[in-house]
């Protein structure tokens, strides 16, 4: 009883250091046509949004709230 408890908490413990996997391309291609379409993005803009958010990359997006000066 006490070893299945053991293993239990074990288990619960390991699962947010657990790998996760990205969606597949598909899908990330239909939420990056959903934030174009929700912005009203046409021609190159839209091209380049869609670019932006297919690549890989991990861009910060900088402070949440603006410095004071």
């Amino acid at each position: 009883m006490i070893r299945s408890a053991i293993v239990a908490v074990m288990m619960v413990l390991a699962l947010p250091t657990a790998p996760s996997y990205a969606v597949t391309k598909d899908a990330k291609m239909a939420t990056c046509k959903f934030g174009a379409d929700e912005q009203k993005l046409q021609g190159p803009e839209r091209k380049k949004f869609i670019d932006r958010c297919m690549s890989d990359k991990d861009d910060p997006r900088g402070p949440a709230t603006p410095k004071a000066q």
